[in-house]
């Protein structure tokens, strides 16, 4: 598995939290009752459903195992002590491109809460790294496959 530390917000080590819970819990006894039911359909070595069920366990088996990994070696950040006029991990970072005028609000989080569709950026993106330790009114460049696009950071909120 990984090495080192991993840092997470309050909300994100619930949110995997949780995910883990699910897996090793209900979806683990659900994929156990479909390995039973394929396995009473007859012979174990031409039964393509008793596959099916048997990988997609290894699957969730693979999972819960990532999930723990990432568990036991997260430390939950204190946002308390952190600087609240500087764009660091669990901030909320809201930009104008200086092009466009567009204005988008990112959070700043690590790997693995990363999700784009809720605007959460990792520190380790090519957004999130020109992000990370700026104050508002800097303005960023950020190098993207595009091209490079200018920010200016207008607020920043935990």
């Amino acid at each position: 598995m990984g090495s080192g530390r991993i840092n997470l917000t309050r909300e994100g080590y619930n949110k995997l939290q949780q995910e883990l819970e699910y897996l090793s819990g209900e979806k683990r006894r659900v994929l156990a009752a479909n390995i039973g039911e394929a396995r009473e359909k007859g012979d174990l070595s031409e039964n393509a459903e008793y596959d099916a069920a048997r990988e997609e366990q290894g699957m969730n088996e693979k999972s819960i195992s990532e999930l723990e990994d990432i568990l036991t070696r997260s430390r939950i950040l204190d946002d308390t002590a952190m600087a609240k006029d500087e764009a660091l991990l669990g901030a909320i970072v809201k930009v104008k491109d200086r092009s466009s005028g567009e204005k988008i609000d990112y959070m700043l989080v690590s790997e693995e809460e990363s999700d784009f569709d809720l605007n959460k950026i990792s520190v380790s993106s090519p957004v999130g790294k020109a992000l990370l330790g700026h104050k508002v009114d800097d303005i960023v460049e950020v190098n993207v496959p595009a091209g490079i696009i200018e920010y200016k950071i207008v607020k920043i909120s935990r």
